[in-house]
């Protein structure tokens, strides 16, 4: 009778929430109130799949999703993007029956890091896909091997993961267990000798804490890694990145069929294999999967195309508190050709704790902006003056870049002047408060 009570409760919440354009976690949390164990007690579907990782589980999930569904599987999943415990329960209940059945044949599940454990108490992921693991989020995550061992206990011994081989820290998660599957980078046209960015998280071995050796790195710590000392190494991969040609947004998986890249970025590469390998081992054939993936727009905001005057933008997030995934996002538009102006935008930062603590701005490799097709950069939001402390310590002149904190005037300064692209670089959070001044492209 509770786990009824409960289950009616989180509808009747979701349907309120939804009508007023909230409730993704607070149906949930009123439920896990009422009946704390009703994720064991519901009946769930026989594929449940987790996602979890420093960047891409948002991307990796919409896209396993969209494969899934163009194979005729029924998928339920957290497109809100929902990732704790009280999220998940609200999709669950959501879609169970009062009886406690979830009518779905895949429970997909994007899970935040620090709190896999948390929801995988109660029942756990038949595959668990780990994207990466970096120094993320410092008033939140500390440093990226306590992530892992916050994750570690959310790994089932009957759980097949996927990991990055490419990742020297996640990749650990597989010691001691036999069910494992493994995606990764070969080398490519944009590998590189050595580690880059600010700082350097897979200098020592994670198991040893000697000195790591990489023959060659894709971005960041990425790579082809290997300890001379206890022996731990990139494994070989099951599914591959055999072929990346990021000029040309071509992508090819294990020799096969090529991929043109809506994004032309490495991240895009990664959370493509790793929705492959997913769905792979879930029974998907390789041709469904790249018909799917093909060109595929993400349709979570986290790419967004919009035009503001004259200029055509591309909105590109990145997630507050972390260098690589800004790191990412100013070396695509680095590696472009047109000239461009490029607006930052930093607004509101540390979300959970509200510490406004800004010094993982130094962290950012921002001198990748010193191109000469990069022809403007604005500084915009409450902490554009943090921003600005920032580039005068860069080697771009100072005739190129300006602040203007207002973002609405920001949009009117970019909209007055210039047709040249525009992109867009800030978080998940600032995003909207831009979209609100362009017309956003289908």
């Amino acid at each position: 009778m509770r786990m009824m009570l409960a289950i009616l409760l989180c509808k009747i919440l979701r349907f309120v929430g939804r009508l007023v354009g909230k409730g993704s976690s607070l149906p949930g949390k009123y439920a896990l109130r009422l009946c704390p164990d009703i994720l064991r007690r519901v009946q769930l579907p026989p594929h449940i799949i987790a996602v979890t990782g420093s960047n891409g589980k948002t991307s990796t999930v919409e896209m396993i999703a969209a494969i899934l569904r163009a194979d005729g599987r029924n998928v339920v999943y957290n497109e809100e993007g929902a990732n704790q415990i009280e999220g998940v329960a609200t999709l669950v209940l959501t879609h169970a029956t009062l009886g406690g059945r979830v009518v779905a044949d895949v429970l997909l599940l994007e899970s935040d890091e620090r709190y896999a454990a948390h929801t995988f108490k109660f029942f756990h992921p038949t595959e668990f896909v780990v994207t990466n693991l970096y120094r993320d989020q410092l008033t939140r995550n500390g440093h990226s091997e306590w992530v892992y061992d916050a994750v570690l206990p959310a790994i089932h011994p009957e759980t097949e993961l996927i990991l990055n081989a490419d990742d020297p820290l996640s990749s650990c998660f597989a010691e001691g267990r036999g069910s494992v599957k493994w995606f990764g980078l070969d080398k490519c046209s944009i590998s590189v000798d050595a580690p880059t960015g600010v700082y350097h998280d897979g200098a020592y071995c994670p198991v040893c804490k000697a000195p790591m050796v990489y023959d060659y790195v894709h971005y960041n710590h990425i790579g082809a890694y290997r300890c001379a000392k206890c022996g731990h190494a990139k494994p070989a991969t099951d599914y591959t990145a055999t072929a990346v040609d990021l000029e040309n947004g071509v992508l090819t998986i294990d020799g096969g069929a090529a991929i043109q890249l809506a994004f032309r970025s490495i991240y895009n590469v990664y959370n493509i294999l790793a929705a492959y390998a997913a769905c792979r081992e879930c029974g998907v054939k390789p041709e469904v999967i790249a018909g799917v993936i093909n060109n595929y727009i993400l349709k979570n905001g986290r790419m967004q195309k919009f035009t503001l005057g004259r200029h055509h933008g591309t909105l590109l997030t990145s997630k507050h508190e972390n260098s690589i995934a800004y790191d990412t996002n100013l070396r695509y538009i680095a590696s472009t050709q047109a000239d461009c102006a490029v607006l930052v935008i930093v607004d509101a930062v540390s979300r959970k704790y509200f510490t406004s603590e800004t010094s993982w701005l130094w962290d950012i490799d921002f001198d990748q902006l010193a191109r000469p097709h990069v022809k403007k950069i604005l500084l915009s939001g409450r902490y554009c003056n943090d921003l600005a402390e920032r580039f005068s310590f860069t080697s771009i002149s100072p005739d190129t870049w300006s602040v203007q904190p207002d973002i609405a005037a920001a949009a009117a300064e970019l909209k007055a002047a210039g047709s040249e692209e525009l992109y867009v670089v800030t978080c998940f959070s600032d995003r909207d408060k831009l979209l609100a001044h362009v017309e956003k492209e289908a």
